[in-house]
């Protein structure tokens, strides 16, 4: 499926949710001395521009990153807000990072960065956004990239996994790639983005259904799930989920927070 695009979504109360995690683990993980490899399987296209049509069309970064700022969830320190300031001040005050970008402004230059996107426009966008950071880039299946690539070399490192969710083979796809990646990679950091769905959407069913086999599958993981309004009337999406393979020190915490912050909406 190509039809998804998150221009319309960028900067929404998921993004804050995955991006806030993702963002920390990358500051632990980049504490030490070592190089990492960062890999995403569906990478988008990078950058976005909340003043753009399709995000103003839907107001979900006004109610999402917009209001976070607005209510203080983030101290200047950061490393959230700390990639969001560099992003914006390279592009502007409306800039916002997808993962690759924001993962970019904070890796080094001895971390290795490898990116998958399989729709056209997205992945020429993306390649644009990134010229600044560099990278590789792959025009292919994200499911085929991750078995290829894995073990990275280096082999210390993190994968994020976030599909567009689009159909109910997504679902039922996720687990067993999940367990592909750990057999091959048992020391990286895999991190899924996942939607929480309301009952009455069609594959509600087989979103609950994979995050059941998840938890069965490795208890040990980190799983983070923040409820949100829907952005809008029927909206389906009623909150964010995330699962980390191997989670860095101190993301439960961060998960916790977050938690907490998000059941004051």
């Amino acid at each position: 499926m190509l039809s998804y695009q998150h221009g319309y979504h960028a900067g929404n109360l998921a993004d804050v949710h995955k991006h806030a995690l993702l963002a920390r683990m990358i500051d632990y993980m980049t504490r030490k001395e070592k190089p990492l490899s960062y890999l995403e399987t569906h990478a988008g296209r990078g950058l976005y521009a909340l003043d753009a049509p399709e995000a103003v069309k839907t107001g979900e970064a006004a109610a999402g990153i917009s209001r976070a700022l607005t209510d203080g969830w983030f101290a200047p320190d950061h490393p959230y807000l700390r990639a969001l300031a560099a992003v914006r001040a390279a592009h502007g005050p409306t800039a916002y990072p997808g993962s690759p970008v924001l993962a970019a402004t904070l890796l080094r230059p001895m971390d290795s960065i490898q990116l998958c996107e399989l729709h056209p426009q997205e992945f020429a966008a993306l390649k644009t956004a990134m010229s600044p950071h560099g990278g590789i880039f792959h025009h292919k299946d994200g499911r085929q990239m991750a078995l290829a690539l894995c073990p990275p070399t280096p082999r210390r490192g993190l994968m994020l996994i976030d599909p567009s969710w689009e159909v109910k083979s997504d679902y039922e796809m996720v687990p067993e790639l999940l367990g592909h990646l750990t057999r091959k990679w048992n020391v990286g950091v895999i991190a899924l983005w996942y939607p929480v769905l309301a009952p009455e959407v069609a594959v509600a069913r087989a979103q609950a259904a994979m995050v059941r086999l998840l938890r069965a599958s490795w208890p040990e993981a980190l799983f983070s799930e923040v409820r949100f309004p829907p952005a809008r009337a029927g909206h389906g999406m009623i909150g964010s989920g995330m699962v980390v393979l191997n989670p860095p020190w101190g993301l439960a915490e961060e998960a916790e927070r977050l938690e907490r912050l998000f059941k004051s909406l």
